[in-house]
């Protein structure tokens, strides 16, 4: 600890090393949690529709019901076949050809350009997300250290930005914030603020992820109320929820512009280029996930700016 803070610039470096390899993890956790997470739903909803009680709710006729069951069976039949999946294991493989990624070529980075960017079995191309991803995240971690230095402060960050990392990529590739991820955000944040090193009063935190989560709601229901469709997803709610508990009530507003504002303008460009129209659904955790990061490293110089005698 006293070498760390005697030389600032190596505890960067030596965190930026560690982002590298935190950044390879979080591919995993993006490619696979939401893999996990639909398997888990197949198997409820095969195992719920097979349910005499739910048949007779939904007042399914007799042929109705035989069908489903058939086909509910046959779902569960190939989830109970399928190998077992979690984050740590089995290992890594190609999704083209189940290769198994040795640990020569599970270098962040490095062995992405050793490879040449292909699989070393099959040649299938290796997308370029991957040491994007790693090298993003090794950005994080550095200038997160050199902000912070070697404090609980630091490390409490370093768990706050991977979480977003990772959110921040589901929600682009499944439009989806899983519970899993926006709710040990929540609490893991409300127990920093409980400490010296936190980022807001604990009364505040506690204030920041209710009106996080109910500012979203009323929103998401006015939508649904004028419009009759599902307008924000559930993860949002929760999502902001977090970033309340992370950084106060304050926090809210500037967190929010930021994201709308973004968010609006990627949608109306997308809608000038003809790729999206006013129905869309447009992952919003990409831009609100990023704005809480935007705040972890701005959030004084935002809140001088935005709200005069904010914290």
């Amino acid at each position: 600890m006293s070498l760390a803070l005697e030389y600032p610039v190596g505890f960067a470096v030596l965190c930026a090393i560690f982002g590298l390899i935190v950044g390879s993890f979080l591919n995993v956790v993006v490619y696979r949690v939401p893999r996990i997470l639909l398997r888990q739903w197949g198997a409820d909803a095969a195992g719920l529709l097979r349910d005499d009680d739910v048949a007779a709710e939904l007042k399914l006729e007799a042929p109705l019901r035989e069908k489903i069951h058939s086909i509910t069976e046959s779902v569960g039949q190939h989830l109970a076949a399928l190998s077992p999946l979690g984050i740590a294991l089995p290992g890594s493989s190609c999704p083209s050809c189940g290769h198994a990624i040795t640990p020569l070529e599970n270098i962040p980075i490095i062995s992405w350009l050793f490879l040449r960017a292909r699989c070393s079995a099959c040649k299938t191309r290796i997308s370029a997300r991957y040491p994007i991803v790693e090298g993003l995240v090794a950005v994080l971690f550095g200038l997160v250290a050199w902000q912070f230095g070697a404090t609980p402060t630091t490390a409490a960050a370093l768990v706050l930005c991977a979480i977003l990392v990772a959110l921040t990529l589901i929600d682009a590739d499944r439009q989806l914030l899983p519970d899993t991820l926006t709710l040990s955000l929540l609490w893991i944040g409300l127990l920093v603020n409980l400490a010296p090193f936190g980022f807001a009063p604990i009364r505040e935190a506690v204030i920041g992820a209710v009106a996080g989560y109910l500012t979203f709601w009323l929103v998401a229901t006015g939508f649904r109320l004028l419009r009759g469709i599902e307008g924000m997803g559930g993860g949002d709610l929760k999502l902001l929820a977090a970033l309340g508990a992370w950084f106060g009530w304050t926090s809210l507003l500037p967190i929010i512009l930021v994201s709308a504002g973004v968010g609006s303008v990627v949608g109306v460009s997308l809608m000038l280029a003809r790729r999206a129209t006013m129905l869309t659904r447009l992952p919003f955790g990409v831009y609100l996930a990023p704005a809480g990061i935007g705040m972890l490293f701005f959030r004084t110089q935002i809140l001088a700016l935005l709200l005069p005698g904010g914290h």
